[in-house]
């Protein structure tokens, strides 16, 4: 079958939108009908760097309808409606069996966007295309293993399970999972882009005693505001002159660095403004050489932990975060910003660099 996707096919030029041939689902595979996409950052890293197999299908945030499955599918059916875990999640690894979902082996594929048994499922013409996190949400349709597969209620909208496929879970989990924020705690988050503001939406839900948001978008830390942060500030100065006094010169309990490109700057301010056993949480990405001084973490006996996915289990943290919000203790409809067509891609991810959304998402067209 035929599909139109957004394309990546060299580092740094803009998403190319183009029809592709789509395979038929195989064995423990399953055809989706995508019907949103988030347009998040980890994206437009790969979009500016070219650090993936190329070319390639973008979005790993996505939410549809199961079209087709292959043989062998248990976890979903024809009808059903999805969120998509941009990790895979097999449940019997030893990662999973274990609670760490997030560290599942099988996604050993995400940088090179083939299925399981290695083979491609997006082709054009003779060349095969991986799908961005084997899931390729910037496309109409496509084809992923049912590992990759949350089923939802029906009265989740789908822009909102596109969110949580990614985004929103990381964020919130990076507080309530990897930094295991706790009652009564000050919490501070670098960058309240769309992970961040749910590490701040995590940490106040969590118990947090004090959220304090640094942002140098005035526009991200009014949202923060609103998304549960107590305090935000535009730069690290000022937020250590406040949590000092905060906290009688304790400092931070939890610090969770969720900028969009992450460097060294960024983590020793984080380290510096972290009490004495406090954790430092590094979620953001980036390519940089952590250098810290020695004796910065032993002597205050501080713990650096890295997030991916922010420690969730995506089999159950998805489905529970939904329900947070069903319940209204968690906001999402807030997060949508702009809502964006495929063909305007690359304006939606022009918008997010220029600070004006808070989460851009594709709603596709059928």
């Amino acid at each position: 079958m035929k599909t139109r996707a957004a394309v990546l096919r060299k580092g740094g030029e803009p998403w190319e939108i183009t029809e592709l041939d789509l395979d038929e689902p195989g064995a423990g595979e399953v055809l989706i009908r995508y019907e949103a996409a988030g347009l998040c950052h980890s994206d437009e890293h790969i979009r500016a760097t070219g650090t993936a197999r190329l070319p390639l299908v973008g979005g790993h945030e996505g939410a549809g309808v199961i079209e087709k499955t292959g043989p062998g599918v248990t976890r979903v059916q024809t009808g059903d409606r999805v969120a998509c875990s941009y990790i895979p999640v097999c449940g019997t690894c030893r990662y999973c069996s274990t609670g760490h979902q997030n560290l599942c082996d099988a996604g050993k594929n995400a940088a090179i966007g083939c299925l399981v048994d290695g083979t491609f499922r997006f082709h054009d013409k003779d060349e095969d295309l991986g799908g961005m996190c084997v899931l390729g949400t910037f496309s109409q349709y496509a084809v992923l293993s049912e590992w990759s597969c949350v089923k939802i209620e029906d009265d989740i909208p789908f822009e909102l399970a596109a969110l949580v496929s990614c985004g929103v879970t990381t964020g919130f989990c990076s507080s309530t999972r990897a930094a295991d924020v706790r009652p009564g705690e000050t919490v501070v988050i670098f960058g309240t882009g769309g992970v961040g503001i749910n590490a701040v939406q995590g940490a106040r839900y969590a118990g947090g005693k004090h959220v304090i948001a640094v942002d140098p978008v005035e526009f991200k830390r009014e949202q923060a505001m609103e998304f549960g942060a107590t305090h935000a500030f535009a730069g690290p100065e000022q937020a250590h002159e406040a949590v000092v006094e905060l906290t009688r010169g304790q400092l931070a309990d939890k610090v969770i660095c969720t900028v969009g490109e992450m460097n060294n700057d960024v983590v020793q301010a984080a380290v510096n403004m972290t009490g004495k056993a406090g954790t430092i949480v590094i979620t953001g990405v980036g390519y940089y050489d952590m250098v810290l001084p020695g004796g910065i973490l032993i002597g205050y006996h501080r713990r650096m932990q890295g997030a991916l996915f922010g420690g969730a289990n995506p089999l159950y943290d998805i489905p529970m975060i939904l329900g947070l919000w069903q319940a209204g203790d968690v906001k999402l409809t807030e997060l949508v910003t702009r809502r964006y067509t495929l063909d305007q891609v690359n304006e939606g991810y022009q918008d997010m660099m220029d600070g004006k959304n808070l989460r851009g998402v594709i709603i596709h067209e059928h």
